[in-house]
């Protein structure tokens, strides 16, 4: 993996699952990184009930603080900034104070994402039979997030006429994730969203792509199969998942890229990049690209 101690990164929802695994590979390689979001120790993100009854968790797993000690244990350094990404002057004020101390932005990663606060544990269900709840966390509070973040950082880039904005997203090669419309669509968005910035910024030398992981096994993932990272592989289900850890190796190779500008305005799948880039998820193994069933 390339060097990163010149970096200054910002990775939204950087609690837990891929935001934490982006943050982390993130300072391995020596960055500065603020780790943003909602839930700190002291006061966990709210709304989160649901999910947290289905996966039996009596309490909502990581904060920014220890994420952020996470990735200074790694090497780099880790900052935590508590951070409502719905909240424009929210938003705008944590990248006042990356500016401030920093002088520069070099990396965002759009992760923040709103849709596990309504997670009901229905998988496929048509869009007839699902209630319009959906719509906010998922385009409100996920799509939203990505364009608020990026439309407050891109200004600083475009001046230094460089910087890196990677959103994570869902992608396989426009399948159709049949009985999950609004997931579809939130993360179809995502990716257009990626590739419009990408088109904007193209003239000011800044870099835009989507990055798309499979099945990653989060700690809600773990959690709902009853198992940790430690004993996963009992878990015949599990089979196809990878860490959150592999995305963030993709998105570390991204940032350490020189040539990384060829890239902006693509989608890129974790497994691909593994390949072009020589790294292996946490186990050693490298995990090809996840695919979709063929009739989905």
């Amino acid at each position: 993996m390339g060097n990163l101690k010149d970096c200054i990164a910002v990775v939204t929802g950087a609690t837990r699952g891929a935001g934490r695994g982006i943050a982390v590979e993130l300072g391995a390689a020596g960055a500065t990184v603020y780790v943003t979001g909602r839930s700190t120790r002291a006061q966990p993100a709210p709304a989160y009930g649901q999910i947290l009854s289905l996966s039996g968790m009596d309490r909502l797993p990581g904060s920014i603080e220890a994420t952020a000690e996470e990735v200074t244990a790694a090497g780099g350094r880790g900052i935590a900034v508590r951070c409502d990404h719905t909240d424009e002057a929210d938003v705008a004020a944590l990248f006042r104070r990356v500016e401030q101390e920093q002088g520069r932005i070099d990396l965002l990663v759009n992760n923040a994402w709103g849709g596990h606060e309504v997670f009901d544990g229905v998988f496929q269900a048509p869009f007839w039979e699902r209630g319009m709840e959906q719509w906010d966390p998922f385009i409100n509070r996920g799509v939203r997030n990505h364009l608020l973040a990026s439309r407050i950082a891109a200004p600083w880039m475009v001046r230094r006429r460089r910087g890196l904005i990677v959103t994570t997203t869902f992608w396989d090669r426009d399948r159709y994730m049949e009985g999950n419309l609004f997931y579809d669509l939130a993360k179809s968005a995502m990716t257009r969203l990626a590739f419009g910035m990408a088109q904007e910024l193209r003239p000011h030398g800044v870099a835009s792509v989507a990055v798309t992981p499979g099945w990653m096994r989060t700690e809600f993932v773990l959690a709902g199969h009853h198992t940790d990272e430690a004993h996963w592989r009992e878990k015949p289900a599990l089979a196809r998942t990878e860490s959150p850890r592999y995305l963030g190796r993709a998105v570390a190779a991204l940032a350490a890229d020189p040539q990384v500008f060829a890239r902006t305005g693509q989608v890129l799948r974790v497994g691909d990049l593994a390949r072009s880039y020589a790294f292996t998820d946490i186990d050693g193994r490298q995990v090809p690209p996840f695919e979709l069933d063929a009739h989905a």
